[in-house]
């Protein structure tokens, strides 16, 4: 079984920047990418962004870019989201994910870190 755990959400002001982290553990896994969804209250879940490994190119959604970068570790399977000028439409529950086959289709998912930013 593929384990992910995120860390590193919490409470911030508007303008203010959180990083997160999730590190993949458990069974022998090689992903070919790792990503970032959110769920806001009564919202569905949502893409935020995604890395492949093998080209290293990265992927965002619109209201993110410029303002979040995600980066990791192939060897570690760990993936970070760098998250700057923090918005109040920014809070929901993040959630890292990976996948072994393409960054448009996550197959392990984690738990999930509350980010909440204050107006």
């Amino acid at each position: 079984q593929v384990q992910l755990v995120e860390s590193g959400g919490g409470l911030v002001q508007a303008g203010g920047s959180l990083r997160l982290s999730c590190a993949a553990s458990g069974r022998t896994f090689s992903s070919v990418a790792m990503g970032w969804f959110r769920r806001a209250p009564g919202m569905e879940r949502e893409f935020v962004a995604a890395i492949t490994w093998s080209s290293s190119n990265t992927y965002y959604t619109d209201s993110v870019k410029g303002r979040f970068t995600i980066s990791g570790d192939n060897a570690k399977n760990t993936v970070y989201l760098q998250m700057n000028s923090l918005k109040p439409e920014d809070t929901a529950v993040y959630y890292c994910a990976a996948s072994s086959r393409t960054w448009t289709s996550f197959d392990y998912w984690g738990q999930g870190t509350q980010v909440t930013v204050s107006s």
